[in-house]
This record gives C-alpha cells, sequence and structure tokens, in this order.
C-alpha cells in the first residue's frame, strides 16, 4: 500500500478582469519572457492553461476568456486554482467585468493579486483604482490592507518580473501541496473536437499522477490515455500535480469543468450516450415549439456552454456540439427549421452546398459578442405571421416564347396576381417568388379562385414541377408569437 507523501507543486493561476484591460496581452508577455520556451520555438498549440519556469520554479497559468459571457468559465476556473491575478485598466478602472470577476474571486475564497496594467499610458490614474477597488471592499496593501498591488505594463513589460516574483512569494506562503502517488484528481479545463485526431481535452492534475494507458473517467465519458501532449505540442509520458495536459483517448468529448478520476481495468463503454439521446428528444420537441431555432458548432466545449448561457429568451437550441459543421447538420437544420451558427469551426464546401439546396442559413463568427448581437438583433425583429390567401396545385409545365408557364388548378381560397407567393414541394419551401403574368386560356386576368385553371410565368423563375404547389399570402407583423419565429426581410 502506497503512504501519502504530500510535496510542494506549483501554483495554478488564474487572470480575470474587464473585457481590453490587457489579460490577453499580459499572458502573452508572460510567456514572450519565458526563456524556456524558446526552445521549442514558442507555443504552437492553444489547450487552455500552460506552464512557465521563472526563478527555476514552476507556475501554471490557466488562459480563461476575457468576456463576459465565459462568467461560467471562469467561475469554474476558480475552483481549481489557486491564486487570481485581477487586470485593472489603470486608464479606465474597475468596470462590470471587474465587479463580476471579484464575486468569483470571494466565492471561491482564493487568494488575490491585484495588477494595474498600461501603466505606460499618460492617463494612467492607479490612485483612483486603487480608491475604486476599496469602494469594492478590496483593500490595497498601500491604503492599510492585505492585498498585494502591483503595477505593471503588459505592453511593455514593466513590472512583469514583479508580478511572477509576487504570484512565488504568495503560493510558498501557500505552501501548496499534493500527492504524487495518490489518487488522481484532475479537471478538464478545455476540450475540443480534432478533425484528425479526435476527442481531446485539457486535464489539469490536482493530485496524483496521469500515465499513457491508464483508464480515467469524467461524470459520464470514459477513456483511456492514448497520448498526452503539453502546450507546446511535445509528447509527455506522465503529468503531476498543477500540470496541464491535452489527452487524447476519450471517447467523446467530456465537458468543462468535469472531475476526472482513475479507473482500474479497462473502461467500460456505456450504451449509449447523454448527447446521443439529447439529441433524439430534440429534434420531436423541436417539431412543436414556437422560437427562433438554433444549430450551434463550436471549436471548443467551453465556448460552447458560454454561447448558450448568454442566449436571450425565444431562442430554442436544437443542437450544440464541438466539431465542424457537417452535413448531418444541415439536414437537421432543414427538418427542424433551424439556421445554423458556427464558432471558430469550418464550413466544407460539400456542407455549403448541401446547405444551399436545403434552403438553411449558415453563419460564422469568431467573435463572441458579434455572434450574440446578432441572435439578439433577429429576437428583436417585429414577428412576421403569414395569412394564407390560397393555394394552387401546379398540374402541368410548357414553354412560350423561352418562358417557363406553369398550368395551375386552384386548391384553397384565391391566388392574385400581386400575391407573394411560396413555392413549395413535399413539407419544404422551395424559394419565394411572384407571378409576373397570369392568363386563363389567352386572357390576361388578375386571379384565380379554387377550381379554376390558369397559367403564370413566374419571377424570379424557379425550377419547379409537376406536383409542386403555390401558396399566396399576405405578411403582416405582430407580436403575439415568440420573437424570431418566421422571420422575414420583407
Amino acid at each position: 500500500m502506497k503512504k501519502n507523501k504530500f510535496v510542494l507543486r506549483p501554483a495554478v493561476v488564474t487572470v480575470m478582469g474587464h473585457i481590453d484591460h490587457g489579460k490577453t496581452t499580459l499572458l502573452s508577455k508572460i510567456r514572450e519572457q519565458d526563456l524556456t520556451r524558446k526552445e521549442f520555438g514558442g507555443i504552437t498549440q492553444h489547450i487552455g492553461a500552460y506552464q512557465i519556469k521563472h526563478q527555476g520554479k514552476q507556475i501554471t497559468f490557466i488562459d480563461t476568456p476575457g468576456h463576459v459571457a465565459f462568467s461560467k468559465m471562469r467561475a469554474r476556473g476558480t475552483e481549481v486554482t489557486d491564486l487570481v491575478v485581477l487586470v485593472v485598466d489603470a486608464t479606465a478602472g474597475v468596470m462590470p467585468q471587474t465587479r463580476e470577476s471579484l464575486e468569483h474571486i470571494k466565492s471561491a475564497k482564493v487568494p488575490l493579486l491585484v495588477a494595474i496594467n498600461k501603466m505606460d499610458l499618460p492617463q494612467a490614474n492607479p490612485k483612483k483604482v486603487k480608491e475604486q477597488l476599496q469602494k469594492e471592499g478590496i483593500i490595497v496593501e498601500e491604503l492599510g490592507g492585505d492585498v498585494v498591488c502591483v503595477e505593471i505594463s503588459a505592453k511593455t513589460g514593466k513590472g512583469i518580473n514583479d508580478l511572477l516574483d509576487l504570484i512565488l512569494l504568495m503560493s510558498e506562503m501557500e505552501e501548496l501541496k499534493a500527492d504524487p502517488n495518490g489518487p488522481l484528481e484532475a479537471m478538464i479545463i478545455e476540450s475540443k473536437l480534432d478533425s484528425r485526431r479526435g476527442p481531446l481535452a485539457t486535464v489539469l492534475i490536482k493530485n496524483g499522477t496521469l500515465r499513457i494507458g491508464d483508464g480515467i473517467k469524467a461524470e459520464n465519458f470514459v477513456g483511456k490515455v492514448k497520448a498526452m501532449f503539453d502546450e507546446n505540442g511535445i509528447r509527455v509520458e506522465i503529468a503531476g500535480p498543477s500540470q496541464p495536459v491535452e489527452v487524447l483517448g476519450f471517447k467523446e468529448l467530456p465537458k468543462v469543468g468535469s472531475l476526472v478520476r482513475g479507473m482500474e481495468g479497462k473502461p467500460d463503454l456505456p450504451a449509449a450516450t447523454e448527447s446521443t439521446k439529447e439529441r433524439k428528444d430534440i429534434e420531436i420537441l423541436e417539431k412543436t415549439e414556437r422560437k427562433l431555432k438554433i444549430i450551434l458548432k463550436s471549436d471548443v466545449w467551453g465556448t460552447l456552454e458560454a454561447i448558450v448561457g448568454s442566449l436571450p429568451q425565444g431562442i430554442q437550441v436544437v443542437s450544440q456540439e464541438v466539431g465542424d459543421i457537417n452535413e448531418s447538420d444541415v439536414l437537421l437544420a432543414a427538418t427542424t427549421s433551424a439556421q445554423i451558427l458556427g464558432f471558430n469551426v469550418r464550413i466544407p464546401s460539400a456542407v455549403a452546398k448541401l446547405a444551399s439546396t436545403e434552403r438553411v442559413k449558415i453563419k460564422s463568427y469568431n467573435i463572441i459578442y458579434e455572434l450574440l448581437d446578432d441572435i439578439k438583433k433577429q429576437v428583436s425583429k417585429p414577428r412576421v405571421v403569414e395569412e394564407i390567401l390560397g393555394e394552387a396545385e401546379i398540374i402541368a409545365e410548357f414553354e412560350m416564347k423561352r418562358e417557363k408557364i406553369a398550368g395551375c388548378r386552384g386548391k384553397e381560397g384565391r391566388v392574385a396576381k400581386n400575391d407573394k407567393i411560396h413555392l413549395k414541394r413535399g413539407e419544404t419551401i422551395l424559394g419565394d417568388l411572384r407571378i409576373k403574368s397570369m392568363k386563363k386560356r389567352k386572357e390576361d386576368i388578375a386571379e384565380a379562385r379554387k377550381g379554376e385553371e390558369f397559367g403564370a410565368v413566374f419571377t424570379p423563375s424557379l425550377d419547379f414541377k409537376i406536383g409542386d404547389v403555390i401558396i399566396a399570402y399576405n405578411p403582416s407583423f405582430s407580436d403575439d408569437y415568440p420573437r424570431g419565429l418566421n422571420q422575414s426581410d420583407n
């Protein structure tokens, strides 16, 4: 039986703060100043976390996004972090996401270090920032409190070494320890679907050691470690406490925030996954839901969850998955009348072609707030409720003077020349058109009613077939339906 032997481990640090206050620039500058990284040619992989060496000691940074939509991820980040660096812009001061970050920090009860950034700018006012923080209950040492504060410039590198020195000092005071020989405890901090390698999960080790060949379980997701990589893409055989590694071996993508445990023996695969069941249930439910329907695809789970958590009311998420947009997504969208929204994912040409054929809308984004703003604009549009005026079936087709003419017979109500028209085949609306000319025998007519036969020339000239139906409708705006339903630009 192995004895518990706790040893000191590197600190796990999360950087938080308001958007545009310099978190990304700070992390980039820290990586740039890490001399050990240059032997690998710099960072080549994005795995959500990385380690640096300062004064011969390692520090682990969790690379958390800064947008407000990622509050859920940041909250999870504080569950595994030992120290939070709160970045505040010396020119802008305390902002909404600064307060939001402070709520997470206080809730997690983790040590805090304030980095006042952008001190290279002439309008920098660190005194004002410290006074604003005091109003939020954060009193820095200079004002008689116990919160360490350092003034930096992520752009020039000023104060970065002081910041790293303080991180090491605070981690030593906390006496952070773990047992490398103890039971495995780790957390999924990122996951993504690689087109070549399959599911990849970034695992941060909290206790124990992870090795190639180990069986692992993250909630309902199981796997066997086939390979592990660090943030430089370098293969590693073992990973110990506070070390982040990208793991290849899960059969399906585990969720961000899931706890990882070790498994004895060969892992048993579940007969059916939650995601598969949920997708089938959603497909059935969506046929009756009257909401703006969307299919979400993202490069990583963390982003996907953040987007879903920030959606406004009146949205029905038909499906949410990680990976590139595929043909199955298009067919599901066509079936459920949904649109596909992709974040940092590819749209293969074959998929784009199928979407065009199925008349499915696909939009791609690489900035999260643009995606959310687009959805909010759609939701805020007034509803277009269609009043059906009449229907006619196409019973013949012929050509005259190089124009394709549809021979029609009225089925219900009336169809008039000036009406807006849907062209429908089976249950699918192929497109919208207008009647360019309308004749009964050789006479021009303005409308036709149930049972009457007539010829029509459409504009634009869609490829209709015998058996198709034309539907005359009148769009009117209403707030009686959920916003986002049957939207039209007309």
